[in-house]
């Protein structure tokens, strides 16, 4: 890892970036153990708990969308990261798409300077975020989720 994304101006969206990537990766294991320890969500209101292909897709959506947004507010080119694929398909499709969305996620901030990343902007949901602070969200979206289903698997 430490030779990857060498083209990048601010070393912290560098970090960033890769940690995101460890992190939807790691979320997407515990998924998969958590799918087969035939373990259930609990039951919520929350629509992206409806099931666990649900939740799959809103992490692949809520990646996409951090990065869409940043783009969105700095200016930059759209990414271009396709909408994740629909509950019914998504399973089965995880791991193709997960390499998409990672792979449109290694460029578009290679030109992002650190005083950039402090700018702040409204979100779609209407909180406040600096660019660095929307970096570190989609940072540990991924780890909460993990964490989350780790919790669930581990209760008898």
């Amino acid at each position: 890892m430490p030779s990857e994304l060498e083209t990048y101006q601010w070393r912290g969206a560098r970090a960033m970036v890769l940690l995101h990537e460890q992190n939807m990766r790691e979320f997407l294991s515990t998924w998969r153990a958590f799918r087969a320890s035939g373990k259930s969500l609990p039951a919520t209101q929350d629509p992206d708990y409806a099931s666990p292909q649900k939740l799959l897709r809103h992490a692949f959506r809520a990646s996409r969308g951090y990065m869409t947004w940043m783009c969105e507010q700095l200016g930059f080119p759209d990414p271009g990261i396709q909408e994740p694929p629909d509950e019914d398909q998504v399973e089965g499709q995880a791991a193709l798409y997960l390499e998409h969305l990672l792979a449109r996620w290694r460029e578009p901030l290679a030109g992002l300077t650190e005083k950039r990343s402090e700018e702040e902007y409204k979100s779609r949901w209407g909180a406040t975020y600096s660019i660095d602070s929307m970096l570190e969200h989609a940072v540990m979206h991924p780890i909460r989720h993990s964490f989350q289903l780790k919790d669930l698997m581990s209760r008898r």
